[in-house]
């Protein structure tokens, strides 16, 4: 196929930086103060699902064999992410520990926007650079886990999430029927030592012991560390609250976001342990325009989980024929989760449609009770 020119490459990826955007908003709140620190979670939410409306879907997909050298300007944005977020971070922790114009309330307010940068953005760049060979953006999305504390996400994802996705053995597959808040507590609780049995399992397999210096836990543990230092250095006390602060609201975002891509969906029982191949019906699709520019391509879910290897530019996404569907972008659909009357109105009866177009033959949904508890009778 013939090159873009580089002009053209640099066009169609510039929708893609529209996280760029939050850094002078929180500039703004950090300066200002008042009204102007919330901000950034009307800008990650609000704003982003409003442009949806108007822009609508994008059911266009790119050619998946584009040479990686034409993904250049894509990759752009994820591979400067880290210092622009670690500045922010520890420039913002700074500077609210040594001016007094932030009255305490706002101070916390602030730094729930910062969580919502290095949750929304951060996290979603780091699951990209993760899913890369390249040490060096697997470096870089290690970096950027460490901003939030929760390295272990990295082993979880890739040595749990993916191969077991909706399945019981999957935790961050939610439930049906489970409300966000049961869900988040659930995998806060299981999350490391889930990431923990996978490390220690792999280096059983290569006979090597669970303290060996190839466990990666190592590496998470002493990155972590040293942010938490940086922070306490910087800002005292004051400072590694802070940090912490924007570390859980940034994971909350993360898991907001997990209980969505593929709540109440289950891969196929075969028996003896085994299930079917993860196909693209095992995960929510949404082809919304905005937000699939803030959060690079994530919301093509069903085709990341299909063919996990393709870079975001080249995601595809899929019909109703081929994917369920999210009614919303994950802005939207993530506040929605908070509240699990209104999730299980509008979600529910999207799940059993699921069940009865993909498996109209299952009526015992036993083997699923771990993953997908079953319906009750009559539904």
């Amino acid at each position: 196929m013939p090159d873009k020119p580089p002009i053209a490459q640099l066009k169609n990826a510039l929708p893609f930086w529209l996280s760029l955007g939050m850094i002078p908003l929180a500039l703004t709140g950090a300066t200002v103060g008042g009204w102007t620190v919330i901000l950034l979670p009307v800008y990650g939410w609000l704003s982003v699902t409003v442009l949806d409306a108007i822009l609508g879907l994008n059911e266009k997909n790119p050619d998946p064999q584009t040479p990686e050298k034409d993904l250049f300007w894509y990759r752009f944005i994820t591979m400067i992410w880290f210092p622009i977020q670690f500045v922010t971070i520890f420039g913002m922790l700074w500077w609210v520990t040594h001016t007094d114009h932030l009255n305490a309330l706002e101070t916390i307010v602030l730094f729930f926007g910062v969580g919502v940068i290095s949750g929304t953005v951060g996290i979603v760049y780091s699951h990209e650079l993760l899913h890369q060979s390249n040490k060096t953006e697997r470096w870089l999305g290690d970096l950027l886990l460490s901003t939030v504390l929760y390295s272990h996400f990295r082993t979880e994802h890739l040595l749990v999430h993916h191969p077991h996705v909706g399945t019981p053995r999957d935790g961050v597959t939610a439930r049906y029927n489970e409300g966000f808040h049961r869900f988040f507590w659930r995998v806060l609780k299981t999350g490391i030592p889930s990431a923990w049995r996978a490390e220690r399992l792999k280096l059983a397999r290569a006979n090597r012991p669970v303290w060996h210096v190839s466990n990666p836990f190592w590496r998470y543990g002493a990155l972590q560390l040293a942010m938490l230092g940086l922070a306490l250095w910087i800002g005292g006390w004051a400072g590694l609250a802070l940090f912490v602060w924007q570390a859980f609201i940034a994971v909350w975002q993360l898991e907001l976001t997990n209980y969505v891509e593929h709540y109440g969906l289950t891969r196929r029982y075969l028996g003896e342990g085994k299930y079917e191949h993860v196909k693209p019906h095992h995960s929510w699709n949404a082809s919304h325009t905005a937000s699939n520019w803030l959060l690079i391509n994530l919301q093509r879910h069903s085709d990341h989980h299909y063919k996990p290897q393709r870079r975001f530019p080249l995601l595809q996404t899929y019909s109703e024929d081929e994917a369920p569907q999210l009614p919303l972008g994950y802005p939207a659909m993530t506040s929605l989760a908070m509240i699990p009357p209104l999730w299980r109105r509008r979600m529910n009866p999207r799940v059993r449609e699921w069940r009865r177009k993909y498996y109209p033959d299952i009526t015992d949904w036993a083997p699923y009770k771990a993953a997908s508890n079953p319906m009750p009778a009559g539904t």
